[in-house]
């Protein structure tokens, strides 16, 4: 089939969801481009990267003003993954100069360099909602209340669009934990460690155990994007869209199901006062050598529900997910079992002694 014609700009493209949509519209649009600190090299066939730094003005705009003279004006969709992200839960400038104001130069170039963008799609993050209770769903109407840096980022970026997007329409993506079938989720594949390495700490939760969180695999994620792109002509100049899985596994039901795939038994959490495990966190973070995940200030967010009604991207855009964290773990443990260290090096995990 001949691609359609125009041009689909992916920024964070060297990402883990980045290649994916990258490798996803290849071949169905005349030019996938792919915008990033680096260029992949060699690209993935059929795909161009340029090197472009989102913290600053002049390379932003170089980067556009190439996109124009090599391949085109006419822009179908800018898929605008590129952020910054970490877990030490306080401000960081990197928030401001890379999400807000990044966003901020990027849109502002397409206008500048005189692109003609049909879409402008953001990656935000379910967590810019406040948290709900077991048994509420949330939609797109709930209220905000981001709760720590990073969601609080993405609220900033949403007003900063809905106010200066003009003529090209936007689609505020607030996107659920992804994961893959070898996990690749940062607080999935850390829980599963401590239950792997039977480490005292798994048995231990500063919150309601009934509580989780919403998850979607990766895949699902790229077909909601993919629909997103085809149906652009039909959906509003504005659209919050959630996206994740509707069923959200509690802690208990997780760290239950993790210990039989990998132990063959379950596995009692008990849960523990906060200020007591705040004083734990904090005294394993003073200790040398070390680098324990759980920070201080996650004991706050361990009670942090967020469950998910999707019922704005199965009407918009006939999506929902194929496949489900509950189905998916099975693999995911089967990999561990397979490889230990190598799943441990996929998932950017320290091994146990044993392991290296």
């Amino acid at each position: 089939m001949k691609p359609s014609r125009g041009i689909v700009l992916v920024t964070g493209s060297n990402g883990s969801i980045g290649d994916a949509v990258m490798r996803r519209f290849t071949g169905k649009f005349e030019h996938v481009i792919g915008f990033d600190r680096q260029a992949l090299d060699p690209p993935p066939p059929d795909c161009v990267y340029i090197p472009v730094e989102m913290t600053s003005d002049k390379s932003v705009l170089d980067g556009l003003r190439i996109v124009r003279e090599h391949h085109g004006e006419h822009i179908v969709s800018v898929i605008h993954l590129a952020a910054y992200y970490d877990f030490l839960g306080k401000p960081s400038p990197k928030y401001e100069d890379i999400t807000v104001r990044g966003t901020e130069r990027l849109l502002r170039g397409l206008k500048e360099v005189g692109l003609k963008v049909e879409q402008f799609v953001f990656s935000s993050t379910m967590l810019v909602h406040k948290p709900s209770e077991p048994g509420l769903f949330i939609t797109e109407d709930w209220p905000f209340g981001p709760t720590w840096a990073y969601p609080e980022s993405k609220v900033q970026t949403e007003h900063l669009l809905l106010a200066e997007h003009g003529d090209i329409p936007v689609v505020l993506l607030r996107i659920s934990g992804v994961y893959d079938d070898l996990c690749n989720s940062i607080p999935l594949a850390h829980q599963i460690q401590r239950i792997y390495e039977q480490q005292i700490a798994g048995h231990l939760y500063s919150g309601e155990v009934a509580h989780g969180q919403a998850f979607m695999h990766k895949d699902d994620l790229v077909d909601a994007i993919e629909s997103i792109v085809e149906r652009r002509s039909q959906l509003p100049p504005e659209l919050p869209l959630l996206l994740g899985e509707p069923e959200t596994l509690s802690y208990d039901e997780l760290q239950h199901t993790i210990a039989r795939l990998l132990h063959g038994h379950s596995w009692e959490t008990q849960e523990v006062p906060a200020p007591l495990a705040k004083a734990g966190a904090w005294l394993e973070n003073q200790i040398p050598g070390q680098k324990p995940f759980i920070k201080p200030w996650m004991i706050d967010r361990a009670n942090d529900h967020y469950a998910l009604d999707i019922t704005r991207a199965r009407t918009l855009l006939d999506w929902e997910p194929k496949r489900s964290l509950r189905e998916t773990l099975p693999k995911i443990i089967a990999a561990l079992k397979k490889d230990p260290l190598g799943w441990y090096r996929q998932n950017k995990l320290d091994p146990p002694s044993g392991l290296q």
